[in-house]
């Protein structure tokens, strides 16, 4: 079993920054990789930023390309998403969500259904 917990959401103009952590505990040596998700209001989750764990790759949304990053320390089983330049588009409560054996592919891993693990969700707020 796997617990994650998200914090750092909150309340931002249009133009800051908010960073989110995601701390995981329990059975994580046989995680792959670790995802950023967000569901808007009346919209469905979306994908945002995703990172594996021992290369360190990472993926990207379209929308948040050269404003988000992802990264991670692996001492801590944490992962971290710096959000810059926000815009109000980007509220949404954000969800970090990871595989549980070790199998995601590179090709899926923007897939929602490729990830069982999920944490309770951070709201951010961007107001314009």
């Amino acid at each position: 079993q796997v617990q994650l917990v998200e914090s750092g959401g909150g309340l931002a103009q249009a133009g800051g920054s908010l960073r989110l952590s995601c701390a995981a505990s329990g059975r994580t040596f046989r995680s792959r990789a670790m995802a950023w998700f967000r569901q808007a209001p009346g919209k469905e989750r979306e994908f945002v930023a995703a990172i594996t764990w021992s290369d360190g790759n990472t993926y990207y949304a379209d929308s948040v390309k050269g404003r988000f990053t992802i990264s991670r320390d692996n001492a801590k089983n944490t992962v971290y998403l710096q959000m810059n330049s926000l815009k109000p588009e980007d509220t949404a409560i954000y969800y970090c969500a990871t595989d549980l054996k070790g199998l995601i592919l590179n090709a899926l891993i923007r897939v929602e259904s490729s990830y069982s693990s999920w944490g309770q969700g951070t709201q951010v707020t961007v107001s314009s």
